[in-house]
């Protein structure tokens, strides 16, 4: 553990401006505040901090960063306060603490629901100092060097799970790879302990049995490039273990079959040098096709900088080459934190506005719960990307297997609220089209688009989900909201006297809503029964009603014109109902109303809930019917049928064949339809074919 002096002397010997009696001040406070408090390797708790301290000194950080770094445990494990820590030592070092502080922790909360509003909070601090993530990268580091102290088996397993799932991927998209590939490497010891050993066992293995064949290669590849006059640092070692283990994984190969477990790094003074040595290098050693990537020219979204090759050296052996100037790799190894830029005297508070964590606080204000936040932000972080260009030539990474509507969201929400269409490469192409490294993606939109609920079942970006959840939610709400309002109506009719506006807003107290459309969706969605609504708008009104008043149905039919199914209420999958149908909802609380034709059987099952008389409304248009057909096996036969539904203008969006009976096959078909009439019309021309023996709507 670093001594008061020791730490105080590391930032001194970077930062000869630093304030040495706060710091001072900073060491005695945590070391006073944690007091007798152990951690589970025995050690006085107070080491953790300062270790966290020591390696915030080690990227060379400003003095706030390691005072943060010296009390960020404190809130959440003394009796010290934001207020307190903002008194001694200022409000930019309480705001950092307050950010990589957790919640704390709630008893009723799931273990989900803990890890999710940690996480919300973490990211909002992020977003206005992007020193909370690095002091909490940095605590996490070092909490997994420890980890093998902790007893409990499963409390280990989950920790380095939310590790590699969490903050390995940040540290990785914010360029920290030094930090990214410890905590793999521990948090992978923890999750996978027989393939850890198993893969570090072999590693070792190999490195006894050929002794210094790395050191060999890499002075051949120095001596291969001094001969062309490049002056450059060679430097090798065998793959990290976990990169190793999810090779294997991903292309399902055993360990013997990974020929590429050594890689090389070549440093140079220069851009230009970086290129020399790669056509060096590929005119010694036959280059592998397909492993050649650019990253000098097309550096990754957190600034990585690199060529990366792959070679065939002698007898057959596979190396990876990285070449970066000496400049490139300071960054790439600590990124965000190698490049930290601080106006220690303007006071300025670093931008840390990155587009990516935008992103991310874009997935916190749009999840709606604990599940959420988790799995959008997860998708959010992971690293595999791709990358695609707008017809402009703007460039844009995203996940492997993301789709033009993912493309679009990444460009804007705006955007991506609007699409309707896309053309890739010049061709137009399905919406859940994924996309290909050097796509170029043009997106079509329209002013009155707006997001499918269907689009989650192929989109893949946690900004995506997110945004398209949020829509969806909002015109839910909407239309929710405009069923209440028409119910509001009719349960306004059944009270003596008219009532206004006044009538309205008491209710609203009463009720404890925030606004009308608050009230609204709560009738609508069947929060409130009708007694409830009446009483609240007029106190004393149903004294006299018998008990059983909440069911008292509308007299008049309530319009679904203008709703969309699936959102503001379902169409019955039992019944496909379509316009011209005598159509009943039945409504439940917290769901969607369910429509359901009048003769349907699933009407039997809704006694005890609360029925609505539903009328389609003027010019709607547009549903699904089912039909069952049953077709003469022969040759030709389902030709003519399509012809039939072609000419008749039907949209076919589901063919099924139910069963085979010589000489007779059974379909069922769904055809979107625009009302009953066309419907009719439908079926009339499949019984007249020759082709058709029955059809019948079900």
């Amino acid at each position: 553990m670093l001594r008061q002096y020791e730490l105080v002397e590391r930032v001194k010997e970077y930062a000869p401006q630093a304030d040495e009696a706060l710091l001072n001040r900073a060491y005695v406070y945590t070391v006073q505040k944690h007091g007798t408090q152990k951690r589970a390797s025995g050690d006085p708790y107070f080491s953790h901090p300062v270790e966290v301290a020591g390696l915030m000194t080690e990227l060379k950080l400003d003095q706030q960063t390691i005072i943060t770094a010296l009390l960020h445990d404190t809130v959440e494990d003394t009796l010290a306060t934001i207020e307190e820590i903002e008194k001694l030592f200022g409000p930019d070092v309480a705001r950092l603490v307050d950010g990589v502080t957790k919640l704390s922790k709630i008893e009723v909360m799931t273990e989900n629901e803990r890890a999710a509003e940690n996480l919300r909070k973490f990211l909002l601090a992020m977003s206005e100092d992007l020193r909370v993530l690095l002091v909490k990268l940095a605590d996490r580091l070092h909490n997994m060097r420890t980890l093998h102290y902790i007893k409990k088996e499963d409390k280990r397993r989950r920790i380095a799970r939310e590790t590699m799932d969490i903050y390995a991927p940040l540290a990785e998209r914010v360029g920290m790879y030094e930090y990214m590939r410890e905590m793999q490497m521990l948090a992978f010891e923890q999750l996978e302990p027989e393939g850890y050993a198993t893969i570090t066992g072999r590693l070792a293995q190999i490195r006894s049995e050929e002794g210094g064949q790395v050191d060999a290669i890499a002075l051949s590849i120095k001596q291969a490039l001094a001969e062309a006059g490049l002056n450059v640092e060679v430097s090798g070692r065998e793959k990290h273990p976990y990169s190793i283990w999810r090779k294997m994984a991903e292309r399902h190969v055993t360990f013997e079959q990974i020929t590429d477990i050594m890689a090389f790094r070549v440093l140079t003074d220069n851009v230009e040098e970086c290129y020399q040595a790669l056509g060096v290098l590929h005119q010694t050693w036959q280059m592998i096709p397909g492993r050649f990537k650019d990253y000098i020219s097309t550096p990754k979204s957190n600034g990585y900088q690199s060529l990366h090759t792959a070679l065939i050296f002698e007898r057959s052996m596979r190396m990876e080459v990285q070449i970066r100037t000496r400049d490139m790799h300071r960054l790439n190894e600590f990124g965000l934190a190698a490049h930290w830029a601080y106006k220690q005297g303007g006071g300025t508070r670093p931008d840390g506005q990155v587009g990516w964590l935008r992103d991310l606080i874009e997935i916190v204000d749009a999840s709606h719960d604990a599940e959420e936040l988790l799995e959008n932000t997860k998708m959010a972080i992971y690293q595999d990307r791709i990358f695609a260009f707008t017809p402009k030539g703007a460039l844009f990474q995203l996940p492997k297997g993301s789709t033009a509507v993912d493309f679009a969201y990444a460009v804007h929400t705006n955007l991506g609220n609007a699409t309707v269409g896309v053309k890739i490469n010049g061709r137009h192409m399905p919406l859940r089209t994924q996309l290909a490294n050097g796509d170029v993606v043009e997106i079509i939109k329209s002013p009155t688009s707006e997001p499918q609920l269907s689009w989650l079942g192929f989109v893949v970006t946690g900004k995506a989900r997110a945004s398209i959840r949020r829509a969806v939610r909002a015109k839910e709400r909407q239309e929710v909201a405009e069923i209440g309002a028409k119910l509001l109506d009719e349960i306004v009719g059944r009270l003596p006297g008219r009532i206004g506006k006044k009538a309205i807003d008491g209710a609203i107290q009463r009720l404890d809503m925030r606004d009308e459309e608050d009230l609204m969706f709560a009738i609508g969605s069947a929060r409130l029964t009708d007694r409830q609504v009446m009483e609240a708008l007029v106190p004393g009104s149903t004294a006299e009603l018998p008990d059983d008043s909440d069911w008292a149905h509308a007299e008049r039919a309530i319009s679904i014109r203008g709703l969309t199914p699936g959102v503001g209420f379902e169409l019955g999958e039992c019944c496909h109902p379509v316009p011209g149908d005598r159509i009943v909802g039945i409504r439940r609380p917290d769901h969607k109303v369910e429509v359901h034709a009048i003769d349907c059987l699933t009407l039997a099952n809704g006694a005890d809930v609360d029925w609505l008389d539903l009328s389609w409304g003027e010019r709607t248009t547009g549903a699904v019917g089912r039909l069952s057909l049953v077709l003469y096996n022969r040759p030709g036969t389902l030709a003519e049928v399509t012809q039939i539904l072609a000419s008749n203008r039907a949209n076919v969006t589901n063919l099924q064949m139910v069963h085979r009976d010589e000489p007779f096959g059974t379909y069922e078909v769904d055809l979107e339809v625009s009302d009953l009439a066309h419907l009719t019309r439908i079926v009339s021309a499949l019984r007249a074919s020759e082709a058709v023996a029955e059809a019948a709507r079900i």
